[in-house]
């Protein structure tokens, strides 16, 4: 496997990378190219910008999650017919979970082999620019620092003092200058960017970081760069689709829900799912289907709307009260609850669990969780251990014991109560924080399948 890649990083986080990562391969796509973007970490935002630039699902590459062997699988697997990879990285290039940089950016870089292009924010900096680069080209054997991309930059003079101070002291290219323009940011909220697919009116964005990337980056020699990547050996361990009786499986995608890696719905269908989406906004009712899968996203923000479809809320009440298997994370957590409280605001959800929601000003859970399976549910068996992660500013408030469970236990994590544990469960219904990958939690799809199957 020959694919030309280019992993895109920073310093610090907030220099530019995502402008740039969705820049560059908006630009690549419009000149004929099939990119295929990648998420450094289990981000679920970034890469909806991704896709849209690229017009093609981004995928995520998660060393903690996934483990070198699953990252790189995933990686194989994800430029599959693709002409060029970009990788955007994650805070900075060396930032990991610990002194030794694991799970890192540049850990990421080193297993795929890719050169790195590294975004600096130039605000007030001129030829101290120089010597931060040469400090990353050199900090860790291994890692390909091959060009730099000045972010924030304020008249030609001070282009003209940090370029020539990067080829002088560093002797790598400087592939693209962008200015210092409020045109190209993306609007942010408490957790981070906002969705791309949440609002029709941000679609110009893209637009805008693409004519941005035409005129301030040098396309040809990022992609000479991306060329000049060493093959990786092809992967004797693709996942295969499992045969037998195919599951009916219902999807919510929508505005609201939106928090969906691509290789989880890809994996719910070689397991033998039929995928069905279901708008949580416009339908009424779920199809005929076995079970539902609710994703992650924002129905804070949409929460009038959801209490206003009390069809589809009384529906899928109704259908849960008969039996029928939920999987639900962070989002459908909250949609599944009685009701969900914001402030003075309150609104009536689902209430197919015994508990309350509440909005709070700062993150609850946000970060890596390892959950280990030890109470009855659905899905996993006792013992399994999962890794994945958790990021919501919301709580679970006035839980009916009596009336739920909980399936995990985090060595990590923060979860839904005091004792760490996450994972409610209440009949065949499993709401968690714990966002799972497919690729790290291989047992999940199959379980998802099964349990829609067993018809419980």
């Amino acid at each position: 496997m020959n694919c030309p890649r280019v992993v895109i990083s920073a310093p610090q986080g907030r220099s530019g990378k995502t402008t740039v990562s969705m820049g560059l391969v908006a630009a690549l796509a419009d000149r004929g190219l099939v990119v295929q973007p990648f998420k450094k970490g289990p981000d679920y935002i970034d890469p909806s910008w991704l896709t849209g630039a690229a017009r093609r699902p981004c995928r995520n590459l998660d060393l903690f999650i996934m483990g070198e062997g699953g990252a790189l699988s995933a990686f194989r697997a994800g430029v599959a017919g693709a002409s060029i990879a970009v990788i955007e990285g994650a805070m900075g290039l060396y930032d990991g979970l610990d002194l030794d940089g694991s799970g890192s950016t540049a850990q990421l870089a080193r297993l795929l082999k890719a050169p790195v292009l590294l975004v600096v924010d130039a605000h007030r900096m001129t030829r101290s620019v120089a010597a931060m680069v040469r400090g990353y080209q050199q900090f860790e054997p291994g890692v390909e620092v091959a060009g730099v991309i000045l972010n924030n930059v304020a008249r030609s003079r001070h282009e003209g003092m940090l370029v020539a101070a990067i080829e002088r002291y560093c002797g790598i290219p400087v592939v693209g200058v962008v200015p210092r323009s409020d045109s190209l940011s993306i609007p942010d909220r408490h957790l981070g960017l906002v969705p791309r697919g949440e609002d029709p009116r941000l679609a110009p964005v893209v637009e805008c970081v693409l004519r941005a990337a035409r005129e301030h980056l040098d396309l040809e020699r990022i992609i000479e760069i991306a060329r000049s990547a060493p093959p990786i050996a092809d992967d004797a361990n693709a996942p295969r689709r499992t045969s037998g009786h195919r599951a009916r499986l219902a999807v919510f995608m929508d505005r609201v829900f939106t928090f969906y890696y691509p290789e989880n719905l890809e994996a719910l269908q070689r397991a033998g799912a039929s995928l069905t989406f279901v708008d949580s906004l416009a339908d009424e009712a779920l199809p005929d289907v076995d079970a539902l899968y609710i994703g992650g996203g924002f129905p804070e923000i949409f929460m009038d709307q959801l209490e206003a479809n009390s069809s589809l809320r009384g529906d899928i009440r109704r259908r849960i009260e008969r039996g029928m298997p939920v999987y639900a994370e962070c989002a459908g957590l909250i949609y599944l609850s009685e009701r969900v409280r914001w402030g003075e605001r309150v609104r009536e959800m689902v209430g197919a669990l015994p508990c309350e929601v509440e909005m709070t000003s700062r993150p609850q859970g946000h970060g890596y969780a390892v959950a280990e399976v030890v109470g009855d549910n659905p899905l996993f068996p006792r013992g399994t251990v999962l890794r994945g992660h958790e990021f919501h500013n919301t709580r679970v408030s006035s839980l009916d014991r009596r009336k739920a469970g909980f399936a995990y236990r985090l060595a990590r994590g923060a979860g839904i109560d005091d004792q760490h544990r996450d994972g409610l469960v209440v009949g065949n219904v499993l709401a968690s924080y714990t966002h799972l990958h497919a690729v790290g939690s291989p047992v999940w799809a199959e379980g998802v399948v099964e349990m829609a199957r067993r018809g419980l």
